[in-house]
């Protein structure tokens, strides 16, 4: 077996061993020193046979002897393999024979010729020899034996190893510790051992140069020190320069007096792999263990060597002349700053903070240091390293007054505790920091945000506190907030626009031109009817904050987007963004933002009648935000419970969760999604007899409808006037049906046409029924949500069997609409949705939603039955 280093080979011999109990096994592991010594291997392996050693008297038996040092005679190398051989053979007469060779790159020539003779000759004996090596065997002593390479495990592989060897790290630094040990378990061994300093430890401060264990040091040390000294500086040289340059690498190799010998040597050595203009080593781990395993003052001349060959400008000058520097030197300090500056400009967040860290470190004044820490902090935040940042930032705040460090971190602590869920804490800090920083952007960010947690936990005072400084403020768009801040508002009571006032399309046309920081929390932007520009300008961030590596405020852009594709039917969409931002969100050990991507799954799992999944989501949200008194997520938990309840036709237990979005006092109460959960909580009522409950949702519905002109408000309004009216619910159902703009949330339009076809059957209606309750089937069959299917479903069995051949009843078809005629004509001859758009001039998919009406109207499934109608659509 051969392989790199720490690759396993070691522990598959070990595997070997333990399966061999019935075998006479005999092992050496061969060492560096003792490579020039004849037979030492040959030594290691047969004296502790030394007393059962039985051959007869002959040029074999002396040989083996004087091998093992019990003679003085000369050997001859041919006899003393064919004696092993034969002693070999004669211990398998008794008992099968393992024989076992760890770290054959260091045995004897002496040894390695007599196993690679035996190797090949075992094949008659129940012998088996499995000796390990680093190198290729061709052209090596074992040249003709059967080998095998070992090569490194699987990502997936290496994530189940992490997973037993450091069961508590995050997925970030497992995914870091992967990418890093390349597949090496050596390497993830050791990085798991130091798993608890990954995240934030030493390691990012050195431009994120992972660690390496003593095990893997002293597995590569023994090859580098049978280097030159000219040699082994070139590989230090190389392991410095971490771009791979194979030009920096020469120059710097010749300024320090290592030459085409030592290149040559390097090469030949197969350390050192050259590709054009890159040299690297055979892998990450290898340079690692250079670097560390070479003195500080040889990687400090290293260093000095490569600064010496780059323009001053050049950003990795500044690195090189910093890990050479010991002492504080405001010069190099200045010099990384500058280049943290533009590490950040073009999105290289990571590079940024190590700059800045590294600049502190540097600093001769605390007040500069805790400046350069802010940055560092700030920067490390953007990048996702949340620990590290929470660190730096405490460093900087001991060093300096927090006015220093709130300007330069740009609000840093207050955006923390946001994420963290403590949004009274963070409202105190982010507000007072708005105060401070210099940027009218920034203050813009932190106002917003300071908003944003005051809506979180329900208090009217501390949002109001915020919008009265951003009214008053310089900050960025001032001149368009009052407009655009109104929709921070879920006050039903505040000023209502007249009836006729296109309010939604306003708001929306204000949204679409509004910089980001100014759009409200989801919830309330779906309230507001605004969801559509604010998903627009949220999926336009996205991928520039993928580029920039910006992962926290990705966190936060995918877990607002998930609530907006569920609304707008987008469900695999919404699954994906919030599964991704949970994933970053535990990363960042961000509780705000991972609760609220499981709210989105959790109401997506309620929609789809996993009510297991909502369980798990709404216990793991509780367990925090009821604590932390976060009311927004204990109201979107309680709200997805009551909609499983509910959709799962337990009205009963639905009410008993969801009037506590309303309930004074209860940690649940919050004013955005009551308002959002009204239709459902009405619902639940008017079925267990409470119609005075249903009544005071309706009027909240009401209210707000006439005061935003949002379509799902009207449209909701309108459905609960329905459930309540009886007799008199169809002119409720129809302006549900006809309010502009409702399809757009498409499981809400097919709730309002369920119910208006429940209220026709049980009218006896049934045809009409049908046309309402298979619409709203085949739109929850689209969606995926299965309880209201199946309530559709059983609903559409009681209207009675479709129409079939020979139906005397021509009223179904009478209402299809002239297109409507066109197209079940064209598709009851059989022809394709794409060929019949051909012929009328319209999109296939437009023919696919004629289709569907047609097939709602007729109460049909297939287009064969549209040839069995007995009315015949009008001739074209």
């Amino acid at each position: 077996m051969w392989g790199e280093p720490g690759i396993g080979k070691s522990a598959l011999l070990r595997y070997v061993q333990s399966r061999a109990a019935d075998f006479v096994r005999l092992s050496h592991s061969a060492t560096r020193p003792e490579s020039d010594l004849a037979f030492a291997g040959l030594h290691g392996l047969l004296w502790p046979l030394a007393d059962r050693v039985a051959l007869p008297a002959t040029a074999q038996a002396a040989a083996v002897r004087a091998a093992l040092g019990l003679s003085g005679e000369p050997t001859d190398r041919l006899v003393v393999g064919a004696a092993v051989l034969s002693l070999l053979g004669g211990l398998a007469e008794q008992q099968p024979v393992l024989v076992v060779v760890d770290d054959g790159q260091w045995l004897d020539g002496a040894t390695a010729l007599c196993l690679g003779f035996v190797a090949r000759r075992v094949g008659a004996h129940p012998v088996v020899v499995v000796l390990a090596d680093q190198s290729d065997p061709a052209a090596r002593p074992w040249e003709g034996v059967a080998d095998v390479r070992v090569d490194g495990l699987s990502d997936e592989s290496a994530r189940q190893l992490l997973a037993t060897a450091a069961p508590l790290t995050d997925g970030a630094t497992t995914r870091n510790m992967v990418r890093e040990a390349g597949g090496n378990p050596l390497a993830l061994h050791e990085l798991a051992a130091l798993a608890g300093d990954l995240d934030d430890a030493e390691h990012r401060r050195k431009r994120g140069r992972p660690p390496v264990g003593p095990r893997m040091r002293q597995a590569f040390r023994a090859g580098i020190e049978a280097l030159s000294p000219p040699a082994q500086l070139l590989t230090v040289l190389a392991a410095a320069e971490e771009h791979g340059d194979r030009l920096t690498v020469q120059r710097a190799g010749r300024a320090s007096g290592a030459g085409d010998a030592a290149w040559e040597e390097v090469t030949n050595a197969g350390l050192l792999h050259v590709a054009g203009n890159r040299v690297g080593f055979r892998h990450p781990v290898v340079s690692r263990a250079v670097y560390e395993g070479s003195s500080a003052a040889t990687r400090r001349r290293a260093h000095r060597a490569l600064a010496a060959t780059m323009p001053d400008e050049a950003e990795e000058r500044a690195w090189h002349l910093a890990a050479m520097t010991h002492d504080r030197d405001e010069n190099v300090a200045r010099l990384l700053e500058r280049t943290a500056a533009r590490s950040r400009l073009r999105g290289a967040t990571k590079t940024a903070a190590r700059a800045w860290w590294r600049a502190a470190e540097l600093s001769a004044a605390p007040i500069d240091a805790s400046q350069r820490l802010a940055e560092a902090a700030r920067a490390s935040w953007d990048a996702g390293w949340a620990a590290t940042a929470e660190r730096l930032l405490d460093d900087a705040e001991r060093l300096a007054p927090g006015a220093h460090v709130a300007r330069r971190s740009r609000g840093l602590r207050g955006i923390m505790e946001f994420t963290r869920g403590m949004p009274e804490t963070a409202h105190h800090f982010l507000i007072t920091d708005m105060k401070r920083v210099s940027e009218p952007e920034t203050a813009l960010e932190l106002g917003t945000l300071a908003m944003r947690a005051a809506w979180s936990v329900g208090r009217g005072d501390l949002r109001d506190t915020a919008l009265e400084l951003l009214l008053e403020g310089d900050v960025e768009g001032r001149t368009g907030l009052p407009g655009t801040l109104a929709w921070w508002s879920d006050d039903v009571a505040a000023d209502a626009a007249p009836a006729d006032t296109p309010v939604a399309d306003d708001a929306a046309a204000r949204a679409r031109t509004a910089i980001l920081p100014l759009l409200p929390p989801t919830p309330l932007a779906l309230a507001w009817g605004i969801d559509k520009p604010t998903g627009d300008a949220l999926r336009r961030r996205i991928p520039h904050l993928r580029r920039r590596s910006e992962r926290a405020r990705l966190a936060i852009a995918l877990a607002q987007t998930a609530m907006l594709d569920n609304a707008a039917g987008r469900w695999p969409q919404s699954e994906s963004s919030a599964a991704e931002g949970l994933r970053l969100a535990q990363d960042l050990r961000a509780d705000h933002i991972a609760s609220h991507c499981r709210t989105s799954l959790g109401w997506l799992a309620a929609a789809r009648g996993d009510e297991r999944a909502v369980a798990e989501a709404t216990a793991r949200t509780l367990e925090t935000s009821l604590p932390q008194g976060v009311r927004a997520l204990s109201a979107a938990a309680y709200w997805n419970r009551g909609m499983a309840a509910l959709f799962h036709e337990r009205p009963e237990e639905a009410l008993d969760s969801l009037v506590r979005l309303t309930e004074p006092g209860h940690g649940a109460e919050h004013p955005t999604f009551a308002l959002l959960a009204a239709l459902d909580t009405a619902e639940a009522a008017v079925r267990v007899g409470r119609s005075d409950l249903a009544d005071g949702r309706a009027r909240v519905l009401d209210a707000w409808a006439r005061r935003t002109g949002a379509p799902w408000a009207r449209c909701a309004a309108h459905v609960t006037r329905g459930l309540l009216a009886g007799a008199r619910a169809e002119s409720a159902f129809r302006a549900a049906l006809d309010v502009p703009g409702a399809r757009l949330q498409p499981l809400l339009y097919a709730r309002a046409q369920l119910s208006y076809g429940e209220w026709l059957r049980r009218g006896r209606r049934r045809i009409d029924a049908r046309v309402q309750i298979g619409a709203a089937s085949a739109a929850f069959d689209r969606l995926g949500a299965q309880p209201l299917h199946h309530r559709a479903q059983r609903e559409q069995d009681l209207t009675g069997p479709p129409r079939r051949r020979g139906s005397s009843d021509t009223r179904a078809v009478s209402r299809l609409t002239p297109q409507e005629q066109r197209v079940a004509q064209l598709a009851a001859e059989q022809l394709t949705n794409r060929e019949i758009g051909v012929q009328l001039r319209i999109s296939h998919r437009t023919v696919g939603h004629h289709l569907g009406n047609v097939f709602a109207k007729l109460g049909i499934n297939t287009r064969t039955e549209l040839s069995c109608i007995t009315a015949a659509p009008e001739p074209l």
